[in-house]
């Protein structure tokens, strides 16, 4: 989003308009991330066998009929607002290429089907998919398709591939209509959202997170690993699980993550991010459009409880989370940040869990696997560390494949390993008849330098590393104290004299997103450092305050890049003046993240926009959605580079 956007299709072949949904929302945001920087690919990949006799022609034939059939297959967005248009079935030339290939094997389609997903899909001017037909000796035997994420999820896809099948076959098309996510759009009352926000600040503010940190790990937590286990085994466990608890095989496993992480840390309360699909209908079972949601999961468990009370809790809870979170999800998120700002603490969820659609091409298999048993395979790389467990879920063709990718200062790479193992061996005692009770107490030893907060887990030499980092602090010390009401943090720092408590409390705020096991102190104590007489504790000058009380003074903008990122906070405020329009940047406090000036999710993208036109760019939009200061932003902020001529020489 750092360049002017390209102009939408004719509006000639537009048959009707409207809103992005609240779930299309979450990933036209993430549309304007950087690709390296995405947590969730895009766009999405998978493929399907071509049965004999059908031929080429007739997958150009099914591919337009299922066009025609799903408005999702025919739909753009808007560049910089959160709107969709619906067009023509003929607007376009079906996106579908021929390929020829050697042979059609599992390599070839792994492969292949990677490759189609890395093709880009720009869903502002053109179609929202691409597919590809593999020719082995001139004959089709394979058809690869790619989709993207703002307006067609894994389930709809996996919905689109079963539907080319079956026309393939010759099952013809289905005859129920094809509900498109603009049928859905009036059913989101402001008031239900407001609520839905309040209810769901209030349950992440008392929320424990982070509980991992204490499973241990490397001292240095330098890197990640990334691991695939495949169980045959699992597969028949997981369905007997399943239908004894009245469950999905997805939320059993949740399930089963939850009470690994109470076993392991004795925590019994947490948080997970979890992907949860909203088909439980009938008539949404055949769409194709953007249904699943990426939704906070708050889960509680009872000690001592069976793990059948634990499939219903965490059910349970997904249905809330996903009933919750449909409602205003940009503003829920702009809120959540400033709480988060509020607290000094960053609300890291301690599960990621998904069931994907999109090709592991990151892992290859260990030589002489064997293809009907259990199989596990680990790569460690120097990349950046993950505060959070990731865990993806895939059935296929009768195996159980789970992908874990875990950073160092969580797991180890024998502990991640191991966390598979388990949890096939939890499922396995489940479908033999165990009850399997929820552990009451941990039954593993936290890791040194961490620290249980009221509100997370705090990794205490990470804090004094931040506020060494401060310029004019010589020296930070950072311990936990009893006094008040609950535990907080109390930092003693050796500083210049201009060095104030505020000044280190907003430079710890700033630091939130970018490192785990983070959080503001709620006490400063700070000793100028007096290199003439050498006196240190008896001049010293104290401070408190818990972190909702610190007041951090407003400071209007003073550079050029700062007044150029006022300008444009102010054009896109909730209080601003038309777009376009820069009015009362002054009134824009640098020391305040954007989501404390009410900017939600959904005007980032115009906000980038419009410091382009202000000639500015280096800042992207996850780094905006953050709690940083807009200070600390606008000192990213790069001026664009002088434009150049044809002839090759820089305008002045």
């Amino acid at each position: 989003m750092h360049h002017p956007p390209e102009p939408p299709p004719s509006p000639a072949t537009v048959t009707r308009s409207g809103p992005l949904t609240w779930v299309q929302q979450w990933h036209w945001f993430e549309h304007t991330i950087p690709s390296p920087r995405r947590v969730n690919p895009t766009p999405l990949a998978d493929h399907c066998h071509v049965p004999p006799p059908a031929t080429v022609a007739d997958v150009h034939v099914a591919l337009a009929s299922l066009t025609a059939r799903h408005e999702a297959l025919r739909t753009t967005v808007d560049p910089l607002r959160p709107v969709q248009h619906v067009h023509r079935a003929d607007w376009s030339p079906l996106p579908v290429d021929c390929v020829d290939v050697p042979t059609v094997d599992a390599a070839t389609l792994e492969a292949a089907t990677a490759a189609l997903a890395a093709r880009p899909i720009d869903p502002v001017r053109n179609p929202p998919w691409l597919a590809r037909v593999l020719l082995e000796a001139g004959k089709p035997r394979a058809v690869l398709m790619a989709a993207h994420h703002v307006l067609i999820d894994g389930w709809g896809l996996a919905v689109l591939i079963n539907q080319l099948h079956d026309q393939l076959r010759g099952d013809g098309a289905p005859t129920e209509a094809s509900l498109h996510p603009l049928d859905t759009v009036a059913a989101q009352p402001p008031k239900r959202a407001r609520t839905a926000e309040r209810e769901w600040l209030m349950r992440l503010a008392s929320n424990p997170t982070g509980v991992l940190a204490p499973f241990g790990g490397t001292d240095d937590g330098a890197g990640r690993h990334r691991l695939q286990h495949r169980s045959v085994d699992a597969y028949d466990h997981l369905d007997r699980v399943a239908r004894r608890y009245g469950a999905s095989p997805e939320a059993v496993v949740l399930a089963a993550l939850a009470h690994d992480v109470a076993t392991r840390t004795g925590e019994h309360r947490f948080l997970a991010s979890v992907v949860v699909s909203n088909r439980a209908r009938a008539a949404l079972r055949s769409s194709i459009g953007v249904r699943a949601l990426t939704v906070p999961v708050q889960i509680d468990l009872r000690p001592g409880a069976a793990f059948g009370e634990v499939v219903a809790s965490v059910a349970a809870a997904s249905a809330a989370a996903y009933r919750h979170g449909q409602w205003r999800p940009a503003e829920l998120v702009a809120a959540q940040a400033r709480m988060d700002r509020r607290r000094g603490v960053v609300t890291v969820p301690t599960i990621e869990y998904n069931c994907y659609s999109w090709p592991r091409d990151y892992l290859v298999p260990a030589q002489n696997t064997p293809p009907d048993g259990s199989a596990t395979w680990i790569s460690s790389t120097p990349d950046e560390p993950c505060d959070t467990l990731y865990v993806d879920l895939s059935r296929d063709a009768g195996v159980v494949t789970l992908d874990v990718t875990v950073g160092d200062h969580l797991l180890d790479a024998g502990q991640a390993v191991a966390l598979p193992v388990r949890l096939c061996g939890l499922l396995r005692d489940l479908a033999d008849g165990a009850e399997c009770p929820v552990p009451t107490r941990s039954l593993t030893p936290p890791a040194s330098g961490w620290w249980r907060a009221p509100h997370g887990w705090v990794c205490l030499t990470k804090v004094e590393d931040v506020l060494r980092g401060h310029p004019g602090v010589l020296d930070a010390t950072v311990a936990p104290s009893g006094e008040g009401d609950e535990p907080h943090l109390v930092a003693h720092a050796r500083t210049d004299p201009e060095v104030t408590p505020g000044d280190l409390h907003r430079h710890v705020l700033d630091h939130l997103d970018e490192v785990p096991g983070l959080v503001a102190p709620g006490r400063y104590v700070l000793s100028p450092a007096d290199p003439e007489s050498g006196r240190p504790a008896d001049q010293s000058r104290t401070a408190t305050g818990d972190t909702a009380t610190l007041r951090v003074p407003s400071r209007p903008p003073t550079t050029d890049a700062e007044r150029a990122l006022a300008a444009a906070v102010a054009a896109i405020g909730p209080d601003s003046a038309p777009t376009g329009s820069c009015d009362s940047p002054g009134a824009v406090d640098m020391n305040r993240c954007l989501a404390d000036h009410g900017v939600t999710l959904v005007a980032v993208p115009r906000l980038l926009a419009l410091l382009h036109q202000l000639g500015f760019t280096g800042i992207a939009s996850d780094e905006l959605a953050g709690t940083a200061s807009l200070g600390h932003l606008a000192a990213a902020l790069e001026p664009l580079p002088p434009r150049v001529h044809r002839g090759g020489e820089t305008s002045p």
